[in-house]
């Protein structure tokens, strides 16, 4: 039990050192620089790619069925018209 009355107070010693040290700041000033850059690098996140690949997907598979259709429906007009064909 004293032990780890102990470490707890450690620890609390050691988290209260590092939010009070220098180290807190750099970490701060880092986080806003990095995110900074990401906002100019015009990034995505990880969300809106998924979101953007199930809508291209779904826009292939309509493409697709688009695509049957105007040959079917080229197919029947040949086969009603065979002379416009020559």
């Amino acid at each position: 039990m004293l032990k780890d009355k102990f470490f707890d107070e450690i620890s609390n010693k050691i988290s209260e050192a590092i939010a009070a040290s220098p180290a807190k700041d750099i970490e701060k000033n880092v986080r806003a620089m990095m995110g900074s850059a990401f906002n100019k690098m015009d990034l995505v996140t990880r969300e809106e790619f998924e979101i953007q690949q199930e809508v291209l997907a779904r826009t292939r598979e309509t493409l697709t069925q688009m695509e049957a259709r105007v040959a079917d429906l080229e197919m029947r007009l040949q086969t009603n018209n065979p002379q416009d064909g020559i």
